[in-house]
């Protein structure tokens, strides 16, 4: 069986999350994006968990849920994602409502409930030895971001866990190409997530991972990890990330390391200089050029439908103008993710022929940008 998931969102219980992040609406939107498989995200907080037990059934004891009442082609499995002391984040991936529910108490926090995403005050080795005990899944979540990534205060993912992980999940602003240069990393399972906290498609499924697995259940998701069984990984391009690029937070003022530790990372503007993705990564790096496993999948980049109607129409993502051309093209093919990957380009092209300059050319890798850095996203150049 083949699937497309999405393995790591928020609930509306999270910091600076959409209301709108509810079982209902995050299954309705997955599905127009083509998502077979959603995390619930947030899964240590008791009002999410209750919200979990109205709105979801469990598939058979299988560990997958699905709605009970409004039936979609996606289903759910029960994650969450959780701050060390160190200011790293963790993504965990979750065997039952009913386990998530026992761990709680096993942690070290001042309010489990204060945020969807919990400050543990506990070390990740600690962390570790709680997730194995429940039979879960951990790993190090975007790993290259320069606030809370595992790579912004480890060179080593060992000198963090002490024991291996099972999955690196590699974030908006980094790749295989790049992660690939880093020969610790050849031994791990590379998973792309969107980290949304919003249910809406040019959020939702921004990232995503195409999976074999034997059965649709959390022990058939767990080994599809833990045999490298993902087919294909699917993000933005790593320009696109908002940090990418050394810059100023204040000013986005693209510099060079050398140039911005000399400047003791002080802007001309008076911001803060933020090391950018790229920059970690060349001092990380062991190899000029990637140097893939034999298992490592393909990796396609993309950008939400929406967000490319939006540049080559020069609209707002939430106007009525986009949504109309958004939603005709899912009726007409079926998904987000169908027309992005599969749909011939002149069946497109009937519909919308400036869409359709634009998706070749993600296809084929032709698109030019101008990077991220300093929190602010990177900007497609070439659109016609």
């Amino acid at each position: 069986m083949i699937i497309n998931a999405d393995l790591h969102v928020h609930s509306k219980y999270s910091m600076a999350t959409s209301k709108n992040m509810i079982p209902t609406i995050m299954a309705s939107e997955s599905s127009k994006k083509g998502l077979d498989l959603i995390a619930t995200g947030d899964a240590l907080h008791s009002k999410w968990l209750e919200t979990l037990e109205e709105n979801l059934e469990e598939i058979d004891n299988s560990g997958i849920y699905k709605l009970q009442k409004n039936q979609t082609k996606t289903n759910f499995i029960i994650t969450t994602e959780v701050e060390d002391n160190q200011r790293i984040h963790h993504l965990i991936l979750i065997p039952s409502i009913e386990t998530a529910w026992q761990m709680r108490d096993e942690f070290i926090v001042k309010n489990m409930d204060a945020d969807g995403r919990p400050k543990l005050r506990m070390n990740a080795a600690e962390i570790f030895d709680i997730i194995r005990k429940h039979d879960c899944i951990i790993g190090p979540a975007h790993i290259f971001t320069p606030w809370t990534g595992i790579y912004k205060e480890y060179d080593s993912i060992l000198d963090c866990y002490t024991k291996k992980p099972d999955f690196v999940e590699l974030g908006l602003s980094s790749d295989t190409y790049l992660a690939d240069t880093i020969s610790e990393l050849k031994d791990y399972t590379f998973l792309t997530n969107s980290d949304s906290h919003s249910p809406w498609p040019h959020r939702i499924g921004r990232e995503f991972n195409k999976m074999k697995i034997k059965e649709l259940s959390f022990n058939g998701i767990k080994k599809s990890i833990k045999q490298a069984k993902i087919i294909e990984n699917y993000g933005i391009n790593p320009k696109m990330g908002k940090y990418h690029e050394t810059g100023c937070i204040k000013c986005y003022k693209i510099y060079d390391i050398e140039s911005a530790l000399k400047r003791n990372m002080k802007c001309d503007c008076g911001g803060q200089i933020k090391k950018g993705v790229i920059s970690r990564i060349h001092e990380l790096a062991d190899y000029e050029k990637p140097e893939h496993p034999k298992n490592r999948p393909h990796y396609q980049y993309l950008l939400p439908l929406s967000e490319l109607l939006s540049m080559v129409h020069s609209k707002g993502i939430t106007t009525k103008y986009v949504q109309s051309r958004y939603d005709a093209l899912v009726t007409e093919f079926g998904t987000e993710i169908n027309v992005l990957l599969n749909v011939e380009l002149d069946k497109i092209s009937k519909i919308d022929s400036r869409l359709a300059k634009i998706i070749e050319s993600y296809r084929k890798n032709t698109i030019k940008i101008c990077s991220g850095r300093g929190g602010q996203y990177g900007k497609i150049e070439n659109v016609e």
